[in-house]
C-alpha cells in the first residue's frame, strides 16, 4: 500500500467511526504540518497553535473530503489556511519595531549619542511609543491585501518570492502591493516629519488603536 493510498484508508476509517484512524493520520503527517507552520509563522507557540487549529479542522471537516486531490495535500491546505488566519489576525494588529535613528549602534536616535545599554529618556519612550502606535494605526487602514504584504516582507523580512508563494500571487504583484501600501503608509505618516503638523484624525486613531472598525477602513479598496 501506497503512503497516498494508506491515508485515504486511514480517512475512510476516521470518517466510518474508527476512533484511531485519525491519529495514526495526523502521526504520518505532524512533522510536515509543523514544518510548514513554523516557517511561515516564525514563531513556535503560534505554529503549534495553527496546527493544533488545523488537525481539529480537517477532523471535523473529514466527511467532507471528496478525493479530489491526495489526502496530504488536503492537509497540507488546511495548515496552510490555519497560517493565513494567524498571519491576517497579526496584520489586522500589527506588533510593529520602534522607529529607531540611523546611529548604527543599537541606540534609539533621539538622546544625542546616547549608547545603546543605556536607558531611554522618558520624553524619549514616549515619543517611540507614540510613533509606534501611529505606525500600528497607519498600517491597520491599509485594505488587506497591501497591509500583509508589508507585513510579510517589510515587518517579517520574508522575500518578495516567499511572500508570493504564501500568499498565491505573482512576485509582480507582491512587489506592487508592497510599493503601493509603503506609499498610503508614507502619506498617512508623513506628519511624523519633524516640523510637520500632525492632523486631528491622525492624532485621533494613533491613540485609539482597538478602535472598532479601523481595519481596512478609509484607505481605499486595493487588491
Amino acid at each position: 500500500m501506497t503512503p497516498a493510498e494508506r491515508d485515504r484508508a486511514l480517512l475512510r476509517r476516521h470518517v466510518d467511526g474508527d476512533p484511531d484512524a485519525f491519529t495514526e493520520l495526523v502521526r504520518a503527517h505532524s512533522g510536515r504540518a509543523w514544518a510548514v507552520a513554523l516557517g511561515m509563522l516564525r514563531d513556535r507557540d503560534d505554529a503549534a497553535d495553527a496546527v493544533q487549529e488545523a488537525m481539529l479542522s480537517a477532523y471535523r471537516g473529514a466527511a467532507a473530503f471528496r478525493g479530489e486531490a491526495s489526502v496530504s495535500t488536503w492537509l497540507h491546505r488546511i495548515v496552510v489556511n490555519a497560517c493565513l488566519d494567524r498571519l491576517r489576525r497579526r496584520a489586522a494588529r500589527p506588533q510593529v519595531p520602534l522607529l529607531t535613528g540611523g546611529d548604527g549602534d543599537g541606540g534609539h536616535g533621539h538622546g544625542g549619542g546616547r549608547g545603546g545599554d543605556e536607558p531611554a529618556e522618558p520624553r524619549d519612550a514616549i515619543v517611540e511609543g507614540e510613533t509606534r502606535l501611529a505606525v500600528e494605526s497607519a498600517l491597520r487602514r491599509l485594505p488587506e491585501p497591501l497591509r500583509l504584504a508589508v507585513i510579510l516582507v517589510d515587518i517579517q523580512g520574508w522575500s518578495v518570492a516567499d511572500a508570493s508563494r504564501l500568499l498565491a500571487v505573482p512576485v509582480g504583484t507582491v512587489k506592487s502591493r508592497c510599493a503601493r501600501g509603503r506609499a498610503k503608509l508614507a502619506v498617512m505618516l508623513d506628519y511624523l516629519r519633524p516640523g510637520n503638523p500632525a492632523p486631528l484624525d491622525s492624532v485621533s486613531q494613533s491613540r485609539h488603536v482597538n478602535t472598532p472598525g479601523a481595519v481596512g477602513g478609509g484607505v481605499g479598496d486595493d487588491h
